[in-house]
């Protein structure tokens, strides 16, 4: 892809922009507790956190979305974690420096996800980011979630940018896949939930960064205007 000024940027939110593992992690143990079953190390259930109900339920039950169990097993998990969605949620370290960087340089950003809007706008709203982001896309915000391109798109007509002039990062396949579709150059947040897995390295993203700031060192930012 040929080299374009960055005029925006777009998140992912779970895995990327926010460590929302503490409390969806969470909601599955107390549903295992519900179910009789011991409560699983953070460890064991933080790699399946940007997979969602489908990982977690999967990870914690054994139980996958064609299993006759999986669908009250998930209404069930989303109603625990709406219940408290941002108790230990935190910005990734570096994070909030990379927001302010973004602002203070006249960059507008964004989040991108496919996470309900019912629990992404309290969590944005909650984090104290809500008012800050340009464009808060939801999985249910288009009628189909990434990998397709839909909502990068749609943020970026909100943004009034150029595809071709945002940066999306995230750190799932997906998100590279519906970046290259959006026409948008792609970071992968090997931060995220990624562990010791390398195979974020076949993705074909444009750009990795293993931590956010790494992101500050990526466009170069001036002191404002556009990159």
């Amino acid at each position: 892809m040929t080299e374009q000024r960055t005029h925006a940027v777009l998140f992912d939110l779970d895995g990327t922009l926010a460590d929302t593992a503490p409390d969806l992690g969470g909601a599955l143990n107390r549903l295992r507790v519900e179910c009789g079953l011991p409560p699983l190390p953070a460890e064991v259930l933080r790699p399946h956190t940007s997979a969602g109900a489908r990982g977690l339920i999967g990870a914690g039950f054994g139980v996958t979305p064609d299993d006759e169990r999986y669908s009250a097993l998930a209404t069930r998990f989303l109603t625990l974690y709406e219940s408290a969605l941002c108790v230990d949620t935190i910005l990734f370290d570096g994070m909030h420096e990379v927001l302010t960087q973004l602002e203070d340089a006249g960059v507008p950003w964004g989040v991108v996800t496919n996470k309900a809007a019912r629990f992404t706008l309290p969590l944005m709203r909650e984090l104290g980011l809500n008012e800050r982001a340009a464009s808060i896309i939801s999985g249910d915000s288009v009628a189909v979630a990434k990998p397709d391109p839909a909502g990068l798109r749609l943020a970026a007509s909100q943004m009034g940018v150029d595809p071709l002039r945002c940066l999306y990062v995230g750190d799932d396949e997906r998100d590279i896949k519906a970046a290259r579709a959006a026409g948008m150059r792609s970071v992968a947040a090997a931060f995220g939930y990624l562990g010791n897995a390398r195979h974020y390295l076949d993705w074909g993203a444009d750009h990795v960064i293993d931590h956010p700031t790494g992101l500050l060192a990526l466009l170069k930012l001036p002191a404002g205007g556009t990159i």
